[in-house]
Formats: structure tokens, C-alpha cells, sequence
């Protein structure tokens, strides 16, 4: 398959009493889109915060490029998180600022570089996802899905080997969440990214991903290619990916509030 970028290893995490990871083991191969998949709290977002070092394993191992991200100290794991961008779920851009200085936002902090320079630089990053000359509006006045690309244009501000996307196409109408879409798959093959996608939106998983990884009850259930995937012999996967409500998962709300899965 290539090269090992990321390689999670026998991973458990535990939140008070939950437990949300139970031995996840992932290779995540260089230059491809792999999407992880799974039902809401089934810790996709959790196992991705994992492999940007915002958190670490009960047990269990990450490694990125070969170091393990659990045994560096925080300049260790700034210098490896300078490798890769981040795409949120809200976007999560300034609401102060506009947005020029929210793409630029990465390069003001961690390079020396002119402001002339990064001037130019953001013009480039906003081109390539299509935004270039609304430098100067604010958040308040962008769309949800020119939130969605702004966020992109600052995750790839430093020319980022990897990016992480947490649920990238949600809130958003079908055509605007094609659109962010194909900005992902043009990014990856324009800048020979790796990006690692963190969705639910099975129309997007099956438009941009290389191979798929389905998250259950804390551990991969499967990893496949999307023509594995859909003709999988996997009950609990074909009941995910088809949407069907009958199946071995059936889904309750517990004590506290939380949607919890059950499997027959």
C-alpha cells in the first residue's frame, strides 16, 4: 500500500466511566483519503484527536512518521503538529478578524516570514479554494460553506503534509457539501496531501475516500476500498452504510443523555 504516515496501535481510552476506544489498530497510508466512519459517539472524533496529539491513549500507541506522539514532550509534538492542518467541524475561524488574518493565522505564528509575503501567501491558499479577493469580509458576512473553506484555506496555510477534516460537509445543503467535496480530492491531489476524514455523510464518504474505516463500540470493525466496503458481508457495516433502521444496531438513550449503541 506505501508508506506508514500514521500507525495507531492497540489504542484505549477511557472518560470517567465510558469507555470510548477499546484496542483501535489503523494504518493511514501516505498521499490517500481515508475516511473514518461510525455512528455519534462511537469515538471517531475522539480516535482523531488521538492522531493530532490534543490527547493521549489510556494504553496503546501513536505513532506519526515513525515517532510515537504519546512519549514527545509539547515542542516535540508542535514541530510534528507544523506537518498538518486542521479542518473543524464549525470551521472555527475568529470571529474578529477577517478573512485574510484567519488564513494567515498559522503563518503569523509559527514562521518569521514578511507580512508581504504572507500577504501573498494567503491570496494563493484562498484561490485555491476558490475565495480569492474576499479577503477583507468578516465571518458574519460568509456563508456556511465559505466558513467551511476559509477553515480549509488556514488548514493548508503551511503547506501541511496531512489534514484532518472532522465532519467537514455538516450543516451544509447537498450541493454546498459536493462542493467542499471536491475541494478535498482537488487538494489532495493538487499538494499530495493525506487526509484523514472523520464523517457520518455516507454520500461524502463514498465521493472522496480511498478506503474506509468503520468505527463500532470503540474498535475498526472493517477497512476497506469503497467497492469493499459497499459489498460487504459485515451486517453491522451494511445496516450503517444503507441507513437502515432494522438491523443488528439498534441505538437508546442512557441515564445521562447520551445516544448509546446496542448490538443484538
Amino acid at each position: 500500500m506505501g508508506e506508514v504516515i500514521i500507525d495507531i496501535r492497540n489504542v484505549y481510552k477511557k472518560f470517567g466511566d465510558r469507555q470510548i476506544l477499546s484496542g483501535v489498530d489503523l494504518q493511514v497510508y501516505k498521499g490517500e483519503t481515508l475516511v473514518i466512519m461510525g455512528g455519534s459517539g462511537c469515538g471517531k472524533s475522539t480516535l482523531l484527536r488521538h492522531m493530532t496529539g490534543a490527547i493521549k491513549p489510556d494504553t496503546g500507541s501513536v505513532y506519526m512518521r515513525g515517532q510515537d506522539m504519546g512519549e514527545l514532550n509539547e515542542d516535540g509534538l508542535d514541530a510534528l503538529r507544523k506537518k498538518f492542518g486542521m479542518l473543524f467541524q464549525s470551521a472555527a475561524l475568529f470571529d474578529s478578524l477577517n478573512v485574510r488574518d484567519n488564513v494567515c493565522m498559522p503563518l503569523r505564528e509559527h514562521t518569521k516570514l514578511d507580512e508581504s509575503i504572507m500577504k501573498i501567501m494567503v491570496k494563493m491558499k484562498l484561490e485555491l479554494v476558490g475565495l480569492r479577493g474576499f479577503e477583507n469580509l468578516m465571518p458574519a458576512q460568509l456563508s456556511g460553506g465559505m466558513k467551511k473553506r476559509v477553515g480549509l484555506a488556514r488548514a493548508i496555510a503551511m503547506d501541511p503534509e496531512i489534514i484532518f477534516y472532522d465532519e467537514p460537509t455538516t450543516g451544509l445543503d447537498p450541493i454546498v457539501a459536493s462542493v467542499i467535496d471536491k475541494l478535498i480530492l482537488d487538494l489532495s491531489n493538487k499538494l499530495s496531501i493525506t487526509s484523514i476524514v472523520v464523517t457520518h455523510d455516507m454520500n461524502s464518504v463514498f465521493r472522496i475516500a480511498d478506503r474506509i474505516a468503520m468505527l463500532h463500540e470503540g474498535r475498526i470493525l472493517q477497512v476497506g476500498t469503497k467497492d469493499e466496503i459497499r459489498n460487504t458481508d459485515n451486517p453491522l457495516v451494511k445496516q450503517f452504510i444503507n441507513g437502515e433502521s432494522e438491523g443488528p444496531i439498534n441505538f437508546f438513550m442512557d441515564s445521562e443523555g447520551y445516544l448509546e449503541e446496542l448490538t443484538k
